[in-house]
This record gives structure tokens, C-alpha cells and sequence, in this order.
């Protein structure tokens, strides 16, 4: 686990963080979400402590290091493929302002918990100086569709500026590979902090304050930002925290359970076996395994996972737009009660209709390994990743 010291020097500096289990690693950007960010009561970032972090893969503690090859100029935004909330930014314009650029993608759980603190610090200080971009990458190729970034906009209540960056340009600009990710930029345009994770809020706040007064802001009190979020942006429970994200894909990894492994690309009836072992997870029906999706082509199909968290989530959605797909959850072979997710009613009903991230299951302590299982009662169903809170 890493922080920013006490004092924070005026030199430029970064910190980066290498999680054991907790990044992800995207094929074709080497995106990865770590585990906890450093956003002090502002930001999306990508790792950083148990109580406070946030990767999908995130059953160790991670280490952060301090990094300043990042260090520079404030890179161009121009390869945005469009800006919501605002008009086309530039370097140039920002000038004179401190900018903090949070990367994130509306799947990404790890930056969907950094959200509370982003809304919040971006509010409380954009009268002293301080504008908040959010950087739009998608994981999935779904995430490239403007609608449904302009609804996960308007539903995750951001109303800074949004820089979609549907080509990767912005991100290969930055250098990023992560998300969360967090670049802290003065006022002179020079990139002076770097952070990946979720996490180290209020450390990420004493920076922003530093450079705010560095820029000649007045009214910079000692109070930090405090908020608590809800629903599928609380804070994960890290201590109980044991299932690393996993992919609902070819992969060729042995987390996969159903007899005879996957066939890539081709319908094939799968069945799971009677007992799973921790974090391995099973198809039952009639499904199409691709190297980025499981696709159900019959209604009934179901996939099984045991796991071991409070939180359980699952980015899925119906095969084509404009149609939905009705499912029911069970725990331990019956209907979640207490322990239904916000979109799951206690007898485990749910709908599919829209590509997203859907909570599932959040269940009170004690935390315990198990078996979670969901049948789609419709077919054209795309399961994506399992990710854990």
C-alpha cells in the first residue's frame, strides 16, 4: 500500500501501483484496473489499499512505486471522438487552470467506485481553479456506442466534461494503461502527479490543494472531502474479498469447469459440473464461446461460479439493441433474499436490457465462499466479465 507523503514536494512525481491479482490488462491497449486509486476526494485512479481499493482483480494487497517517466506536457485531447458536457477542450485553453484527467470505461467497477470522490471534489473546488475531465476508453467494443456513453453519463451524474476517446488516441497520448487512472496537471500545463487505482483519496485531494495553491487560489482550507458511496459505488470490502475478475470467454485458463473445456466459436451444449472449486465458473445450455464474449443461443442456458465477496457483478446485455432478456439468481441453489443486488429483486429476478455492468448479488456478513448461479430464461444473452466488490 502506498500514500503520498505528509508533505508533498512541489517536483514532479508520480505513483503508480503494481497489484498482485488486482489489475486488468486489456488485450488489445494493455489496460489495466488495478486495485486502488489515489484520488483523495476527488478521482478515478487505478490501485492502492485494501480498505480503500479497487481493481477487479483484487484479491492481494498492491505495492505503488513512484514513477516520473510520465512526467511532461500536458498531451493534446484532440482525438476525442466527441466531448459531452462541454466543448472541445485544449491544453492551451486550460492553461492557467489545474486539471485533473480521470481515464475511465462505464464497465470498469474500479472507477465506478472512484466516482463518489470525483463528483465530489470536482464540485468543491471548481470555483478555485480546478476542472475534472473525464477521459471515456472503452474495454468492450459496446462501450464505443455514443448513446450509451451519453445514458451512463447522465445516470452516473457526471456533469464535468467528458472527452470520449473512443480510437484510444487521448489514451495513447497520456501513455495510460489503466483504469482507473488519474494525471494531475498544474496550472502551468506540466503533468506533475500520476496515480492508477482506486484508493488514497485523501492524499489525492492534498495534491490537488498544492497545486491550486501553487496557481494562486485563496480559501484552500485544511478540510478534506467526505463521502460515502452506495449502492454499486460503495467501496469494496477487501478484507473478505477473495475472487479475482474473470472473463466469461476463451481464455484457455483452468478456471474453466464445464467437462471437455471450451470450443471457440462454434454453438456447443455445455454442462457444469456438481461441485465447483473456489473462482472457477461453468456453463450449462447451449452457448458460443468467443475469445471476447459467451453468447447464449437457446433460452435456459446458465453459468455457475463460486466465489467469495460481498459484492457480485456481471457486465452482460442482450445481443441486439432494443430487446431484453429475463433471468433469475440463486445462492446456494435458492433465491437470494438479503442478498439480492440492486438489479435482482429477493426472489432473484432480474432484466437484461442494455449492455452493462448489473450488481447481482451483495450479501450481508459473515462473507463466505458460494455458489452463485444465473439462468437466462431468454436466448441472445452476452456475458462478458464477473467482477467482485
Amino acid at each position: 500500500m502506498n500514500r503520498f507523503g505528509s508533505s508533498l514536494s512541489a517536483d514532479v512525481s508520480f505513483i503508480t501501483a503494481t497489484h498482485a491479482n488486482t489489475g486488468k490488462f486489456n488485450e488489445k491497449a494493455s489496460i489495466m484496473k488495478t486495485s486502488q486509486l489515489l484520488l483523495a476526494a476527488i478521482v478515478a485512479s487505478a490501485i492502492v489499499l485494501p480498505s480503500e481499493t479497487f481493481a477487479q482483480d483484487k484479491s492481494a494487497v498492491p505495492r505503488a512505486a513512484f514513477d516520473s517517466s510520465r512526467a511532461g506536457a500536458f498531451p493534446s485531447l484532440g482525438g476525442a471522438t466527441e466531448w459531452l458536457n462541454s466543448p472541445p477542450l485544449t491544453p492551451a485553453a486550460l492553461r492557467g487552470k489545474v486539471v485533473l484527467i480521470d481515464f475511465g470505461t462505464y464497465t470498469c467497477i474500479n472507477w465506478i467506485r472512484t466516482l463518489p470522490y470525483v463528483r465530489a471534489g470536482a464540485e468543491k473546488y471548481k470555483n478555485q481553479g480546478l476542472v475534472v475531465i473525464g477521459v471515456h476508453t472503452p474495454e468492450f467494443p459496446f462501450e464505443k456506442n455514443i448513446d450509451s456513453v451519453r445514458r451512463a453519463v447522465k445516470n452516473m451524474q457526471l456533469d464535468f466534461p467528458i472527452a470520449v476517446d473512443s480510437d484510444y488516441a487521448i489514451w495513447r497520448a497520456f501513455r495510460n494503461d489503466a483504469w482507473p487512472a488519474l494525471y494531475f496537471i498544474d496550472a502551468r500545463g506540466r503533468i506533475r502527479h500520476h496515480y492508477l487505482g482506486e484508493g488514497q483519496y485523501e492524499n489525492s485531494e492534498k495534491v490537488i490543494k498544492q497545486l491550486l495553491i501553487e496557481a494562486g487560489a485563496a480559501g484552500i482550507g485544511p478540510e478534506v472531502v467526505s463521502v460515502i458511496g452506495s449502492g454499486v459505488e460503495a467501496a469494496a470490502d477487501w478484507r473478505s474479498l477473495k475472487s479475482p475478475e474473470t472473463y466469461v470467454r476463451y481464455q484457455g485458463d483452468r478456471s474453466f469447469a464445464s467437462p471437455g473445456g471450451a470450443v471457440l466459436n462454434k454453438g456447443h451444449v455445455y454442462s457444469a459440473p456438481a461441485q465447483l472449486k473456489l473462482n472457477y465458473w461453468a456453463l450449462s445450455g447451449d452457448w458460443t464461446v468467443a475469445k471476447g464474449v459467451s453468447l447464449l443461443n437457446h433460452a435456459n442456458g446458465r453459468i455457475a461460479y463460486r466465489f467469495h465477496a460481498r459484492d457480485l457483478n456481471l457486465v452482460m446485455g442482450p445481443a441486439k439493441q432494443g430487446t431484453s432478456v429475463r433471468f433469475r439468481v440463486l445462492i446456494d441453489g435458492q433465491a437470494p433474499g438479503a442478498a439480492h443486488g440492486i438489479d435482482v429483486d429477493e426472489q432473484g429476478n432480474g432484466t437484461v436490457s442494455e449492455q452493462r455492468l448489473y450488481q447481482l448479488i451483495r450479501q450481508p456478513k459473515p462473507i463466505a465462499d458460494r455458489h452463485f448461479e444465473i439462468e437466462f430464461l431468454d436466448p441472445a444473452v452476452e456475458a462478458f466479465v464477473f467482477t467482485f466488490g
